[in-house]
């Protein structure tokens, strides 16, 4: 294992250098590789992780992924336009579920979020095309982002503005940090520590990635 207070990597099995918080578990690691800083364009997908990250405050992300079958079969595939129709019976039903975080306020607030989240594609013409102007420019990100850069920043300009809008908007749990955490998941930004592995094929992606606009 590298010096995590150093470079923030840690070494596979396979040789290879990664950003230490997915600590070489198999399925933490292809999140990681497969999925984390990844661009995503897809409404539910985009909905999906909103509302996890929304579960996720006060945990660890690895329980949220260790369980996001279980939510996808408890909040329908993440349907936003089948989650809103959820009623007061469909919330008891859930805070019963224990294959997922059986947390009233938050399952709540994702069949609210989810009832919003149907009024802002009515007005944006997507989710997608809304998350997207918050993509920070270039100029506001480091090259090549180490350590002790990334460790500190657990919310920005965007992710505030975002949030600010959001809950403008009657969304909930959707906090700054909250908000900070979805842009790096769904690659608004890479936050993939300098020397990991992906850090490069994910780039590429981004910059391939064509934005939505509607």
């Amino acid at each position: 294992m590298t010096d995590l207070g150093r470079d923030g990597l840690i070494d596979g099995e396979d040789g290879c250098a990664r950003c230490f918080w997915q600590g070489n578990l198999p399925d933490y690691q292809a999140y990681h590789d497969d999925e984390w800083g990844r661009p995503v364009a897809d409404d539910r997908r985009l909905f999906e992780k909103i509302v996890l990250e929304g579960f996720q405050s006060g945990l660890s992300w690895l329980t949220i992924l260790r369980k996001r079958e279980n939510f996808r079969a408890a909040f329908a595939g993440f349907d936003f336009e089948k989650v809103a129709r959820f009623t007061e019976a469909d919330v008891e039903r859930l805070v019963l579920d224990t294959g997922i975080v059986r947390h009233r306020r938050k399952i709540e607030s994702a069949v609210n979020n989810a009832r919003r989240c149907c009024e802002l594609v009515a007005a944006e013409g997507s989710l997608a095309a809304f998350i997207w102007r918050y993509e920070p420019p270039a100029s506001d990100r480091p090259e090549n982002p180490d350590w002790e850069t990334l460790r500190t920043m657990t919310e920005t300009h965007q992710s505030r503005a975002m949030a600010k809008e959001l809950r403008r908007r009657g969304w909930s749990f959707v906090g700054p940090t909250t908000l900070y955490a979805f842009m790096q998941s769904v690659g608004l930004v890479n936050d993939h520590v300098a020397g990991c592995v992906v850090r490069d094929a994910v780039s590429a992606e981004r910059a391939a990635f064509v934005r939505p606009t509607a």
